[in-house]
């Protein structure tokens, strides 16, 4: 990514909706009317898991890199003039991901891919893991985005004291019948990383007899909530401080006593 101006403050962008199945046509209009929409102009746009098709293991829904979608997150980058970031299937080299794309407004993008599959759902019979966790730097601001089922692993989202990032990424299709494991978890996972969360779910239902009541959800760093989306299409901005959450770990620096370990592959 290009070199922005820093800030001291971040304005980000929870974009929850409802999905079209297997539909990219229509998933990307609603989103980009949903954009355009904003009532004030946002850094970071995020948007749910899978966007333009929602949770489907159909491969025929997946897209090449710098295909319909790549192109349309670059667009959208470009004419907001902020980062974009959301997930869809991709197809590579005879292999498919549930790919997790951060673009920025110059067209220049970075992603990792869904680390952790869900089994529960056959996702890992179609899709590939990731193996590696992405942290970029916006605008001064060290963030860390991930994908739905990331969130119940939280050695794959724990800060490191020497380089901590401040804002923590969720983006979800995540039913509402686990709608209290989501609520809690990201609660934990900002205390105990003492940063920033935002975490971004789609609402409505799939083919698959899922319904997802949202529960998108801006926190800080202490796990309080910002921001509480309730079950309906909603497109919040919630703005944070960066001196806020550094005076924060200055006063009870808890990473520090972290523990020291390695993932092994």
């Amino acid at each position: 990514m290009h070199t922005v101006q820093q800030t001291q403050t971040l304005a980000v962008a929870l974009i929850q909706t409802d999905l079209f199945w297997e539909d990219a046509t229509a998933n990307l209009a609603s989103l980009e009317e949903k954009i355009a929409g904003l009532s004030e102009p946002a850094d970071i746009i995020v948007l749910p898991e899978m966007f333009n098709s929602g949770f489907t293991m159909n491969t025929a829904a997946a897209e090449p890199m710098n295909y319909t979608t790549t192109r349309w997150m670059k667009q959208m980058a470009a004419k907001n003039k902020a980062l974009i970031i959301g997930s869809f299937a991709v197809k590579e080299e005879g292999k498919y991901y549930n790919r997790l794309m951060c673009v920025d407004p110059d067209g220049s993008y970075t992603f990792n891919d869904k680390k952790h599959l869900f089994s529960f759902g056959q996702e890992d019979l179609t899709y590939t893991p990731g193996k590696s966790r992405l942290i970029i730097d916006y605008k001064g601001w060290k963030i860390c985005p991930l994908v739905c089922y990331d969130l119940r692993f939280p050695v794959w989202s724990r800060n490191i004291a020497s380089d901590p990032y401040d804002l923590l990424i969720y983006v979800a299709n995540w039913p509402a019948r686990r709608a209290h494991a989501w609520n809690t978890l990201l609660r934990a996972r900002a205390i105990e990383n003492q940063s920033y969360v935002v975490g971004v779910n789609r609402i409505g239902s799939d083919p698959n007899g899922l319904t997802y009541q949202g529960d998108s959800v801006a926190l800080d760093y202490l796990g309080e909530p910002l921001s509480m989306l309730t079950n309906a299409e909603t497109e919040k901005i919630i703005t944070f401080s960066k001196a806020d959450l550094h005076e924060y770990r200055a006063v009870f620096p808890a990473l520090a006593d972290a523990d020291e370990f390695q993932i092994n592959w």
